[in-house]
């Protein structure tokens, strides 16, 4: 498979997007935030991030595998 910048650049956005989103809604920030302790809100939005992240994969793991069956059939 040819390395193109594009992919390198997809990755690379998917690989340190989880660390810049804050996915919690805002009555579990609100709850976790009247708490003194700062830890269990970083775990719980770390638990939500890692969470949401299993769906995008399987997803692009599809359409990866949708794409390179109809591409491989047309040459």
């Amino acid at each position: 498979m040819k390395l193109t910048w594009k992919f390198l650049f997809f990755i690379g956005v998917i690989v340190l997007l989880p660390n810049v989103v804050e996915a919690q809604c805002s009555m579990c920030r609100a709850v976790l935030e009247s708490e003194g302790d700062k830890s269990t809100a970083e775990g719980i939005n770390n638990g939500i991030i890692f969470l949401m992240a299993f769906p995008y994969l399987l997803v692009g793991g599809l359409g990866y595998y949708i794409y390179k069956t109809y591409s491989s059939k047309s040459n």
